[in-house]
């Protein structure tokens, strides 16, 4: 069967659960009515306190031991969700769209060159400091950030944003008056028009 609609998938933040990225994805749904939409769980789960994450906040997340079972266990989730949906064929018809935590991983996936699908969006999120990849370059890339964000500043999306252009990534960068640790409904508004655009 010809694949004729986008897979978009949806990382949740810190301490949250794919339920709380639902809102999001039936509300693109009512205008992306041919699309699929998946929204995991975080592989890992918190200390302390309910909730998923996508790894522990703990200082040590970066060291490469760390980092590559972040790696393998966020690329798991998403072989899962590919092989169910039957996009293994059309990577260019899958999209990443993550917030705050979620935002890290998946920039993270396609900036080490591991993924190579049609779209990401970042809401509020940062690029690790890992050497960047110009594999999957031709993943076009949008990053959101809330001017009045004080849990990861605007400026982390600035850096990424000249980083994965550097590397030869085609980058759209939108910091939004106003706007704090979030998802504002231009914020949507922008990653509906993104995805109209590149995958749906």
């Amino acid at each position: 069967m010809a694949l004729t609609t986008g897979l978009i998938i949806l990382f949740h933040g810190i301490g949250a659960s794919g339920a709380q990225m639902m809102p999001l994805a039936s509300s693109w749904k009512t205008s992306l009515p041919a699309a699929r939409f998946a929204t995991p769980d975080a592989p890992f789960r918190k200390v302390a306190g309910p909730g998923h994450l996508w790894f522990q906040v703990d200082g040590n997340q970066l060291r490469p031991d760390r980092l590559a079972d972040i790696r393998d266990a966020f690329d798991r989730t998403i072989d899962q969700i590919i092989k169910r949906e039957r996009f293994e064929e059309a990577l260019d018809r899958v999209a990443f769209v993550g917030v705050s935590q979620g935002a890290i991983v998946a920039l993270d996936a396609v900036a080490s060159g591991r993924w190579k699908i049609g779209a990401l969006i970042g809401y509020s999120g940062l690029l690790p400091p890992i050497p960047l990849s110009s594999d999957s370059s031709g993943t076009p890339v949008l990053l959101v950030h809330g001017q009045s964000d004080r849990i990861i500043p605007p400026i982390a999306s600035t850096l990424a944003a000249s980083q994965l252009q550097t590397a030869g990534f085609k980058v759209d960068l939108k910091i939004e008056p106003g706007v704090g640790h979030t998802i504002s409904m231009t914020g949507a508004r922008l990653g509906l028009d993104f995805l109209r655009t590149h995958v749906a």
